[in-house]
């Protein structure tokens, strides 16, 4: 599998990309427009504007960290890659990185995004407010440094600037998103919504979400019309209850946040997105032990 997006994202859905390739063909959405409403590390999207399956890509993130770091890339592509070439890798630009977050709100974009960027190259799992890999005495297994290869995050980084004329970047609360921009897209449009987790968010995510959150993002998708829309969760019950009008099915995904593990997931699709069976074979056999289908209304099948 390629890898498009230079961040390292908990619970990140790049291993899924040959789901959505099978998605956009089934319901003819090739040259079409896919929406994220919470960007992250935009692995997807990225997977599906670079791989030619749609022709532009809207990413959204009400994290002005994460935002600075995506208008980073766009806009300031040059600054932001000279900064990866000359800074250094150690605990030193590690805690100044850290201040930099810390009056996130008055920080440049660039010294915002950059920041953003390293510490998510140099944090575990990729959380902007996790530890240091290795620790601050350095003395782990793996150093600060290893999962930093400064050519190749510049080769990703580059890469997207090309397309750069096909990414539309926004920094709006997700239900704001859904209310004031989702309205303008027509039939040709493919939404995936990944929100922070439900019981782990507060500990990954810098926004997440409480219970009423959850509850209102969930009411705002349900009022969607014309666009097509996924939704996909960790596997709990308060969340199905709050989608339990949709279909929906149950699968499992390795991935890593802390340390690597195999995690109950769920899915639930708007009405008229068409899925079938078969477009959810690479899924299972890359990423789940079982699969298992709760959907009440089985007109359709959705993975």
């Amino acid at each position: 599998m390629a890898f498009y997006s230079p961040l390292r994202y908990p619970g990140g859905k790049g291993k899924i990309s040959d789901f959505f390739y099978a998605t956009i063909e089934a319901n003819n959405l090739n040259n079409g427009v896919y929406v994220e409403p919470y960007a992250g590390g935009s692995s997807i999207a990225l997977s599906l504007l670079i791989n030619g399956y749609v022709s532009e890509i809207i990413i959204n993130d009400i994290d002005r960290s994460i935002y600075a770091f995506w208008k980073s890339v766009l806009e300031y592509n040059d600054e932001l890659c000279r900064l990866i070439t000359k800074t250094r890798v150690n605990l030193s630009t590690w805690n100044k990185c850290k201040e930099v977050q810390k009056s996130k709100t008055k920080a440049s974009i660039l010294d915002l995004g950059f920041s953003t960027f390293f510490l998510n190259r140099t944090n575990r799992s990729g959380i902007i407010n996790g530890g240091v890999i290795g620790g601050k005495e350095q003395d782990g297994d793996w150093k600060i440094d290893a999962r930093y290869n400064k050519q190749a995050l510049i080769s990703r980084i580059k890469l997207i600037r090309e397309y750069r004329k096909h990414i539309k970047l926004y920094n709006k609360d997700a239900h704001d998103f859904v209310k004031q921009i989702i309205p303008s897209f027509d039939s040709k449009t493919l939404c995936y919504f990944d929100p922070p987790y439900f019981e782990k968010g507060k500990a990954l995510y810098v926004n997440y979400y409480e219970n009423k959150d959850h509850q209102k993002i969930a009411d705002a998708i349900s009022s969607i019309r014309n666009t097509k829309w996924i939704v996909s969760y960790d596997n709990k019950n308060e969340i199905k209850n709050m989608y339990n009008q949709f279909r929906s099915n149950e699968y499992n995904l390795r991935y890593s946040a802390a340390e690597t593990r195999s995690g109950s997931e769920i899915m639930f699709f708007s009405d008229d997105l068409e899925v079938s069976k078969d477009m959810i074979v690479s899924l299972h056999n890359k990423e789940t032990n079982s699969v298992k289908n709760n959907n009440t209304r089985r007109a359709l099948w959705r993975g």
